[in-house]
């Protein structure tokens, strides 16, 4: 078994394709297992902590609501390829996702972070449910098998708020740029939304230099 660090951000669409695209590698190759932890990057980290309306925010972080078509564009074809069809006129809001990140965090330590962590971005792609609301938050965290009301009440304070921040500008400041950043037994980096064939052949080899090392060579 491999540590598989997921740097991610819950509102990028490019980390659950890729994500998807490791699950269905992970589950062609069902003789391997990664220990999967994610880990907090913030794409917009200026956001207001109330968030702001889509179009504002497209039209912002694109130079205009033609530039983003565009790219969106190219994003809903990704999508479609990975077999997730998302309707991204569903999405009204896009959220400060600090809080999205305190409850993966808090995920961590009840064994559910994987759950947690594609029940949000099912929450905000495909039902197009505010990820900076608490409620929604809480109802997510419970759905996975968190309890509701703890996430709640600790989302009502800035428990963790400060740490979450940290880690989102220490991936920054080693280098991320970009997410998803995927790294290997905290050594190697695979960025971007690889596709299933690439990650089939990164635990191929994971599993045969296991299998040296086991047999002593």
């Amino acid at each position: 078994m491999t540590r598989l660090d997921i740097i991610s951000d819950p509102i990028c669409p490019w980390c659950y394709i890729g994500v998807t695209r490791l699950l269905r590698a992970m589950a062609a190759r069902p003789n391997y297992e990664f220990a999967m932890r994610w880990r907090p990057y913030q794409l917009n980290p200026e956001m207001p902590a109330e968030g702001m309306g889509r179009g504002s925010y497209l039209a912002t972080k694109f130079g205009g609501v033609e530039q983003a078509r565009i790219v969106y564009g190219r994003i809903d074809a990704a999508c479609r390829e990975a077999g997730l069809e998302i309707d991204f006129a569903t999405i009204t809001r896009t959220p400060n996702t600090v809080d999205a990140h305190r409850v993966l965090h808090w995920a961590e330590a009840e064994g559910v972070q994987t759950p947690v962590a594609l029940a949000l971005f099912r929450a905000y792609f495909q039902q197009g449910r505010d990820i900076g609301d608490a409620k929604v938050l809480a109802g997510v965290a419970e759905a996975a098998g968190m309890d509701g009301a703890v996430v709640a009440r600790l989302l009502q304070g800035d428990a963790d708020r400060d740490r979450i921040q940290e880690e989102s500008r220490a991936a920054s400041e080693m280098g991320v740029t970009g997410v998803p950043t995927f790294i290997l037994g905290g050594k190697y980096a695979l960025v971007g939304a690889q596709t299933e064939e690439a990650w089939e052949k990164v635990i191929d080899d994971l599993t045969a230099a296991a299998d040296d090392l086991n047999a002593g060579v």
